[in-house]
């Protein structure tokens, strides 16, 4: 069965959530290192669903 994409849309879903909770939190908590991680993060849940959706 070939990949369609959706395992990249879904994992780049969960980067995007993951790293806009660690983006809040950084900032709520004034911690620059997990706020700059939680950007990492969401950059690559963006990088993660446009592969995916190439796949598709």
């Amino acid at each position: 069965m070939a990949d369609n994409g959706l395992s990249d849309k879904i994992k780049g879903g969960v980067n995007k959530v993951k790293g806009e909770v660690k983006d809040q939190v950084g900032n709520a908590t004034d911690n620059a290192s997990l706020q700059a991680e939680g950007k990492k993060d969401k950059l690559k849940g963006e990088v993660q669903e446009g592969i995916g959706k190439l796949k598709d």
